[in-house]
């Protein structure tokens, strides 16, 4: 994976959009299993974000398991290059990079 993004506003995982989760899990409808929410909500997202340097940030996730059906879905791991990953307005976290093949 060379790039994931996630602009949630409430994981634990989650700092300046870097996902630092080991493994990501994507259900059959590309919502994300691995969202972790942090004790303070968003403003303790915040704080953590301004205090975090840049040095610290992980590099995004090699494995990302997904269950969606999706054209980068082989196997049950991603193959996309790069993914999005956001809150959406039902406040569910889920993978904007999804494309569901054509029948």
């Amino acid at each position: 994976m060379n790039q994931l993004k996630c602009t949630t506003i409430n994981c634990k995982n989650n700092l300046k959009s870097h996902c630092n989760a080991s493994v990501i899990g994507l259900n059959d409808k590309a919502q994300c299993m691995s969202k972790i929410k942090r004790a303070g909500g968003a403003l303790e997202q915040t704080f953590a974000e301004l205090e975090a340097a840049d040095d610290f940030l992980a590099q995004a996730p090699s494995i990302v398991q997904c269950d969606a059906e999706c054209v980068y879905n082989e196997n049950h791991r991603c193959h996309a290059t790069s993914i999005l990953v956001k809150d959406t307005l039902l406040m569910k976290t889920r993978c904007e990079t999804r494309i569901k093949p054509k029948d």
